[in-house]
């Protein structure tokens, strides 16, 4: 029995998707729930699992763009984990016989299609260099678009030749680099000596090799190496069939250099320290490439600046009571919900409270229209590796205290590990962006279209304040509304704040709504 598996649905707004890399071949046994591909959208990369445990037919190669519920592959339910064994004999024999071979083909690999959006990448930085040997499906490079960066696999294995250097910009289907092919894996050290002379030439011969799998990294392994520097030859897998799993690669080291290759590197280190000695008072300058992602950026801030009539409007609140009632109730927070008590919690609370008093500011407009929501989902602001994303927290108006902060926590750590979905990152109608963690004292934050408001927190500071007549030393906060005016007034915007404020400066009353 066959069994089609097609292109899930990955988002209300995304219609089609790129196959980015196949981690399981044709005709290979995979099991139930085993990851078999990655496939890429023109906003996140996302795995696909085998629905059953059978022998895999692929139905698209690497590179093609498959519209959501088209069929990406078969699985044969009724094969058996023996027929891929008996498969990969005979391949293993010819291996042998010519372990090391050159084929004379010259495998030429082009910039593939990251989304139907985007027209050109960077190449941010190889992974291999310019003489390595190189295995089918190793990682070689990473590129950049303007909404992500992703990961160049080999299209086989070979000998690696750059054509593009870091930083260069190439349009999809550009050339990037080719690859040598060669037969029955890593050539020996006289083979490779002449052509590279790289540290490639050491690495293991794969004629052993009785499988795909042998020696191929896990999807969270080959990223885990990269980020070591280690590559999938220096290292032995203890998976199944010999593949490479994360556990090896956390466990697994990167061999010191040899200290004859070292000296050269060190003496002219010295000689350029040496020869240009920095001057105190000297006028050096360099010029880099804008990154696609900060291309992107910089258009989309521009583009919202010009087409919404953007304000802000500030506040201050005094968050003395707030911060007393943390220390007050903060270990037994911590103790009953296993999750710390923060400010976020405070800020989301009073933000949905104000939000369906004075409805605009939680609208947007479409076309002609204005669309008003009954529904709180506030977004908040968090600093990722790759740069500033935007969470979700659906239906903050009806979640307590507890339950905002441990979602509050959840998107962090997804956003921290980049694997945020397309889902949870989409779909706000209101943010909040805390800029004070950073030490802001004041600032005018930009609308997160298409949402018409965004609050800024900034930092608490003492201050004197004249209270009853009396000056107090009093813990401080700035808050500033930008909105657009088109579809809000300065009486609910500024309203729409003083509310904030009111709520934050006595908390008790988002316990009792009033």
């Amino acid at each position: 029995m066959s069994l089609e598996i097609k292109v899930p649905t990955v988002g209300e707004s995304i219609s089609e998707v790129t196959i980015g890399q196949w981690f399981k071949k044709d005709g290979d046994f995979v099991e139930m729930d085993e990851v078999i591909c990655e496939l890429e959208s023109d906003k996140a990369t996302f795995e696909l699992a085998a629905e059953a445990a059978g022998i895999l037919k692929t139905m698209a190669a690497e590179g093609d763009t498959l519209e959501i519920g088209a069929v990406i592959c078969e699985i044969n339910t009724d094969g058996q984990a023996g027929g891929k064994i008996e498969k990969s004999e005979k391949p293993a024999e010819s291996t042998s016989s010519s372990a090391g071979g050159k084929t004379g083909e010259m495998k030429d690999m082009i910039v593939p299609t990251v989304g139907e959006s985007i027209t050109e990448v960077t190449l941010a930085n190889w992974l291999k260099a310019d003489g390595d040997y190189v295995e089918l499906d190793e990682i070689i490079a990473e590129v950049d678009s303007d909404k992500a960066t992703f990961e160049l696999p080999a299209e086989a294995n070979g000998i690696l030749r750059h054509v593009a250097q870091e930083g260069d910009t190439l349009e999809i289907g550009g050339l990037i680099c080719k690859i040598e092919v060669m037969e029955g894996g890593a050539p020996t050290s006289e083979e490779a000596a002449p052509a590279s002379g790289s540290s490639a030439s050491s690495s293991v011969s794969s004629t052993d090799k009785d499988t795909y799998a042998t020696g191929h990294a896990s999807p969270a392994a080959a990223k885990i190496l990269a980020e070591k520097g280690i590559s999938a030859n220096e290292i032995k897998g203890t998976g199944k069939d010999g593949r490479i799993t994360k556990e090896d690669a956390e466990k697994a080291e990167k061999s010191a250099p040899k200290p004859a290759a070292a000296k050269p590197a060190e003496s002219k280190k010295e000689e350029k320290s040496e020869a240009a000695p920095k001057v105190a008072g000297s006028r050096d300058s360099r010029r880099e490439k804008m990154t696609s992602l900060r291309k992107t950026v910089s258009r989309r801030l521009v583009s919202v600046k010009n087409e919404t009539a953007m304000l802000t409007t500030f506040n201050e609140v005094n968050m003395g009571p707030i911060m007393e009632m943390r220390k007050k109730f903060k270990d037994q927070f911590k103790e009953k919900h296993g999750v710390n008590l923060g400010f976020m919690s405070f800020f989301t609370k009073a933000v949905c409270v104000a939000l369906q008093e004075w409805p605009a500011v939680n609208a947007q407009i479409d076309g002609n229209e204005i669309v008003y929501n009954d529904f709180c989902d506030i977004s908040i602001a968090v600093s990722a590796p790759k740069g500033l994303v935007v969470p979700v927290i659906r239906n903050a108006e009806a979640m307590s205290f507890e339950e905002i902060e441990k979602e509050v926590v959840r998107l962090a750590m997804k956003a921290r590990d980049n694997k945020l979905s397309i889902e949870e990152m989409t779909g706000g109608t209101f943010t909040l962006t805390n800029g004070g963690i950073f030490g802001s004292m004041m600032s005018t934050p930009i609308i997160n279209a298409p949402q018409s408001a965004i609050l800024g927190m900034h930092n608490i500071v003492e201050r004197p304040m004249a209270v009853n007549g009396e000056v107090k030393i009093l813990p401080m906060m700035y808050l500033a509304l930008s909105y657009d005016h088109r579809i809000i007034d300065g009486r609910e915007s500024v309203s729409f704040l003083v509310r904030v404020k009111q709520l934050l400066e006595d908390p008790t009353r988002l316990l009792f709504g009033v």
